[in-house]
């Protein structure tokens, strides 16, 4: 069956609700029509549809933090920050949409991690570790070390990468390499920003 057309007082809100920055689905969604409806009425009153990498960028923009990060500090937190903003700007990954430190230095990965807990104060259940280690070690007998020196469950330890000793060299990494993950976009740009911050300042 056709889409019952909508009334003049929709009509009027579908334009306004788009123009202000809501995406054909999210107009859909609010004034409980169909998105046939909402394109059509937008093609009735010669409203421009939006891209959609400008639909993208909304959806982005609108969607909700996963991290609540601590906007006063005190010395000790500022201390903190810096620590692991800079760590970050010579070992993390800058591009993507994750959060993504690595070091074989157990001091530095809960420097880190202290960081996304106490600073960011992120989701504890989205945080992800990722292991490297060579053939010769016993990766669960690694991540059971991590998960005891960071205080996080197994679970959210992913496949370990186990690299043929033939490649070593003369690496000596008796944990291995551990990936402290944490996927948020937002987040990635938010410590990007300090690295810039920081490092411009100095």
């Amino acid at each position: 069956m056709p889409n019952k057309k909508i009334n003049p007082r929709q009509e009027f809100l579908v334009k306004k609700l788009y123009q202000k920055g809501l995406t054909g689905i999210e107009v859909a969604k609010e004034l409980k029509l169909s998105l046939k409806q909402i394109y059509c009425s937008l093609r009735r009153q010669h409203v421009p549809r939006k891209s959609l990498a400008e639909q993208n960028r909304i959806i982005f923009e609108n969607k909700p933090l996963s991290f609540d990060f601590k906007k006063k500090l005190n010395v000790k937190d500022r201390e903190l920050l810096i620590g692991a903003v800079m760590l970050y700007y010579g070992e993390g990954a800058k591009t993507g949409v994750t959060v993504d430190m690595a070091n074989s230095d157990g001091y530095v990965i809960k420097l880190f991690l202290k960081f996304l807990r106490k600073i960011c104060r992120v989701d504890e259940q989205r945080l992800r570790f990722y292991l490297y280690c060579f053939s010769d070690q016993n990766s669960d007998i690694l991540i059971k070390h991590w998960s005891n020196q960071l205080s996080v469950e197994i679970k959210q330890f992913t496949k370990p990468y186990v690299r043929s000793t033939l490649n070593r060299g003369n690496r000596s990494m008796p944990y291995g390499v551990l990936h402290v993950r944490y996927s948020d976009k937002k987040l990635l740009i938010k410590i990007l920003s300090l690295c810039s911050e920081i490092i411009t300042s100095i």
